[in-house]
């Protein structure tokens, strides 16, 4: 289990808290966090997923499970009332874009939907007093200026652009309509140990390499990225909250959460490689990638000023935990 800092579970011991995406790679993460110190939280699970982090660990068992989905305003409201939830984190969304482009609708009703029928659940909810929303790089769009900086406009052209712009904005009108206390975070590509969804390069390429096989890269490897550990994400989550309750004017914020290391899709696997020792195997580049935008990278300087945020993990570092989390999980050396 992750380790509280002295003094950071104060906040969070016995506290109700809500998560949507518990299953998925933050939302584990984040879930073993607030465990750590003390949180009551309530896991809002769609799919049995029997390999999940969640499931694997143990950390179901020390959860209270909600069945559902978040297309379903109803099983919210419940869960959100029922349980005197008082922080809600939404990070349950359908993130693969390859997906989105095959299959937007079911994006669109995940993404946006979902974002709100789970803030009209919390604004029905007087217990409620804090949601963060996990919103992402790619709600900005393509932009001119980089790197992307809070005030860029949100302006998502391609399906999950637009399934993440959406989102982002209702979440801040439900602040500036109602008072609604909630912030947005938006982060790059989250990589860490129980991603499964091995069409992500970090995995993928991590998953080829134990095997000793050639990564495959979907597109021409030149797409330029944002990479966050995802214990970052998560310790960025929780301090967020935390902020929010001690400095309502930031509430119905915007902040990005970033490394500001960014890296091209080809050296990133190459990266990866090179720390796990298989640096004579060459990536199979298919250059299939369509309706992609080719660089996105954030600013943190927000994150830094109001917040006194930063990573914890140095890329490398990171790096070096997740190929050893995927090593143990394929049982290999």
């Amino acid at each position: 289990m992750t380790k509280a800092r002295r003094g950071e579970s104060e906040f969070w011991r016995h506290r109700p808290v809500f998560v949507t995406g518990a299953t998925g790679l933050l939302g584990s993460w984040l879930t073993e966090a607030l465990l750590a110190r003390g949180a009551s939280v309530v896991a809002l699970v769609r799919d049995l997923v029997p390999k999940s982090r969640l499931r694997q660990s143990g950390m179901e068992s020390q959860v209270t499970v909600v069945r559902g989905a978040v297309e379903d305003g109803m099983v919210l409201e419940r869960a959100i009332n029922e349980y005197e939830i008082r922080t809600v984190f939404h990070l349950a969304a359908q993130t693969i874009v390859p997906i989105a482009n095959r299959n937007p609708l079911s994006t669109f009703e995940s993404n946006i939907r979902g974002a709100w029928n789970l803030l009209e659940a919390c604004r029905r909810a007087p217990a409620v007093q804090q949601i963060v929303v996990a919103s992402s790089d790619k709600a900005y769009g393509e932009q001119e200026t980089l790197p992307y900086s809070e005030s860029q406009p949100l302006q998502g052209r391609h399906p999950y652009d637009v399934s993440k712009s959406c989102a982002d904005l209702i979440a801040q009108s439900y602040h500036r309509t109602f008072g609604t206390p909630v912030c947005v975070t938006r982060c790059g590509n989250f990589f860490g140990g129980g991603d499964l969804n091995f069409n992500r390069l970090v995995p993928g390429a991590i998953r080829s390499a134990l095997h000793a096989e050639a990564p495959v890269i979907r597109s021409d490897g030149s797409l330029v990225r944002d990479y966050i550990y995802v214990r970052d994400g998560a310790e960025a989550c929780l301090l967020l909250a935390e902020k929010m309750s001690a400095d309502p004017a930031i509430l119905g914020e915007a902040f990005n959460f970033s490394t500001e290391e960014r890296s091209t899709v080809l050296q990133m696997t190459e990266r990866i490689l090179r720390l796990m020792g298989q640096g004579n195997l060459r990536p199979v580049v298919l250059n299939e990638a369509r309706h992609e935008i080719s660089k996105q990278y954030l600013s943190a300087a927000k994150a830094r000023a109001r917040l006194g945020w930063a990573p914890r993990y140095p890329l490398d570092a990171a790096l070096t935990e997740t190929i050893a989390w995927y090593r143990e999980h394929f049982g290999r050396t």
